[in-house]
């Protein structure tokens, strides 16, 4: 199967969480030096760099950032869900008086 079609949405994302995310997997999945991640995703070099170093310190924290903010899932078209009664909602903690 031909999937040439397809491959622009990974080397060229459109938005900028999609676009940090392929740059950061580039350096640190497909071993691309950070010069070469940060020219193929359009990054300045200086800033591409201290992106991969705050990245490192975050999982290193063991706080790796999201690469979707809660504002982005409020902006889907709502999905029907598969349980016929919806998403079970948090409970609250309970105060005890």
């Amino acid at each position: 199967m031909d999937d040439t079609f397809c491959q622009p949405f990974f080397q060229q994302p459109g938005c900028p969480a999609q676009r940090q995310y392929e740059a950061l997997r580039a350096v640190f999945i497909d071993r691309l030096t950070q010069k070469d991640a940060a020219l193929r995703f359009g990054y300045d070099y200086d800033a591409f760099r201290q992106l991969v170093h705050q990245f490192r310190q975050a999982c290193v924290a063991g706080n790796p950032p999201p690469f979707s903010s809660p504002t982005d899932a409020d902006d889907r078209p709502h999905q029907p869900s598969s349980n016929p009664l919806g998403p079970t909602p948090p409970t609250a903690p309970m105060h005890v008086s």
